[in-house]
């Protein structure tokens, strides 16, 4: 039998069908209206007793002037319900528009993104009809803070942002999800051969955090290869954690080596606000033509009700949906001559699914959910005290359009005393002075590391400006700075590559 517990918000009530639960309710773009109705008909025919409260977001919140995509009155009503059900928005073509799900998620806190991807096999088509793989990804760190710059004619950048609480909070919630769940192992994938500071701080928290759960099994895959092995064998994962940017991909993959990215749910769980949505997106080609797949975003519905404390309803309603599969009755997307029955729209689908509430699927696993108590938020693994910290040098990003690195060694070096002394000089992370290698393409975006000079005891963040002032008044063109520190004695910084 399949447990799926969600954890609820402390701060929300427990709901019973006789006592409404306000859910807040977002139409969404494009198909969203349609299937958001399919999904709420659904929700009420099986007694979830809930209250919907509608806001206004995607197109016509931005079509008012909120860039963000959502009106101000919203927030309240989510402050208020604590729980979003959301149908998929459009964002707007060109600058100057942010997006809604980014906004919601780092602004509501929603650190945990959870993607169920099982297969349905033979109704669904797919080449592992064992897949049963639950993806957790980070979902308010990592390049998705959005901070990028034009830096150079030539280069641009994306910061990358890890943080220890963030990277504890969402690997402390897998190995809880998969213990509440009754899961046998969390997978962790990182690129830290590559990027060792901020992958390899993932994974070294992931590996902290694992010891803790002795009855859990963990193990670690470099992102590339352990993508590999998740699109030929999932059968051999159960619970995969995952930084922002991989776990994004990876759970469109996995949605959709397990049958479709059409079936997949998603669950967004913050410690007092959750969001619960489909994977997939709006599909204005094919809105209002009442053929649009609703098994997303019921789905994502289903968790929903297991967060909101009504474990049964959400079986009820996930078993009916089950054995509606098993029956045939198909939206066009997924519909196959042999499997399918009956070709529906999005009503007809909601329907048929309502006419089997209180049915169990007879050849698919049925699945039951446990009335989970929450989940606890992040912790520290030890008690950590603040890090003796020392400035030992800085990177002088420049701006220099001579594609040759000794020119700017010969106008920059005499520059860098009496407290620096100039180390190198890389380009695109690859050292090309001292001793590089003329075969190295060069752009116009130059790093220049200053490091502590020999004889010079301490630096300062008076020495670093003092520096500036000195590189700018030789007319060099600085554009970043990146202070170079030791923590306990040592280096949080990287050597790059060649050196």
């Amino acid at each position: 039998m399949l447990t799926f517990p969600v954890p609820k918000p402390a701060s929300s009530a427990p709901s019973h069908h006789d006592v409404a639960t306000t859910v807040t309710v977002a139409h969404g773009d494009g198909i969203g209206p349609e299937i958001m109705s399919a999904t709420l008909r659904i929700l009420d025919a099986a007694g979830a007793g809930l209250r919907y409260d509608t806001i206004t977001v995607g197109a016509a919140a931005y079509a008012q002037g909120h860039t963000g995509g959502i009106a101000p009155a919203a927030w309240e009503s989510l402050r208020q319900s604590r729980v979003l059900l959301k149908a998929p928005i459009t964002t707007p073509q060109g600058g100057g528009f942010k997006s809604l799900n980014v906004t919601l998620r780092k602004t509501l806190g929603l650190y945990a993104n959870v993607r169920p991807c099982r297969a349905y096999a033979p109704y669904v088509p797919t080449r592992h009809p064992d897949m049963d793989v639950v993806i957790i990804r980070e979902n308010e760190e990592d390049v998705y803070a959005g901070i990028e710059h034009r830096q150079t004619d030539d280069v641009v950048q994306c910061l990358k942002l890890y943080s220890v609480p963030g990277t504890e909070r969402i690997i402390r919630y897998a190995f809880e999800f998969a213990r509440a769940a009754g899961r046998r192992k969390v997978t962790c994938m990182t690129k830290d051969n590559i990027m060792k500071m901020t992958d390899g701080l993932f994974h070294r928290v992931f590996t902290q955090v694992a010891a803790e759960y002795p009855d859990l099994q963990h193990d670690h895959f470099i992102v590339d290869i352990g993508a590999a092995k998740l699109a030929t064998r999932p059968e051999a994962f159960d619970v995969v954690v995952l930084p922002n940017l991989y776990g994004d991909i990876l759970s469109d993959v996995a949605a959709e080596l397990a049958g479709s990215i059409g079936l997949a749910g998603s669950a967004n769980i913050g410690t007092e606000v959750a969001m619960f949505e489909a994977v997939h997106g709006s599909a204005p080609d094919i809105a209002g033509k009442d053929i649009a797949n609703p098994s997303g975003l019921l789905l994502a519905a289903v968790q929903m009700l297991v967060h909101l404390k009504q474990p049964k309803t959400a079986a009820l309603i996930h078993n009916a949906w089950l054995r509606t599969i098993e029956d045939g009755v198909h939206t066009a997307d997924i519909y196959q001559a042999g499997p399918s029955t009956a070709k529906v729209g999005t009503q007809a689908f909601a329907d048929a699914v309502i006419a089997r509430l209180g049915e169990q699927p007879s050849a698919m696993r049925p699945v039951s959910y446990t009335d989970a108590a929450p989940l606890p938020t992040a912790r520290p693994v030890v008690a950590r005290a603040a890090a003796s910290k020392s400035l030992v040098g800085v990177d002088v990003f420049v701006h220099f359009r001579e594609p040759h690195p000794r020119a700017l060694a010969e106008l920059i070096r005499p520059l860098a005393g009496p407290a620096f002394a100039l180390q190198m000089i890389t380009n695109r992370g690859v050292k090309v002075w001292p001793d590089g290698h003329p075969e190295t393409f060069c752009t116009d975006h130059w790093r220049c590391r200053f490091k502590l000079a020999p004889d010079w005891q301490t630096v300062t963040n008076e020495d670093v400006v003092a520096l500036l002032s000195r590189l700018s008044a030789a007319g060099i063109d600085f554009i970043k700075t990146e202070h170079l520190y030791s923590f306990d004695g040592e280096p949080g910084f990287t050597l790059g590559h060649g050196q």
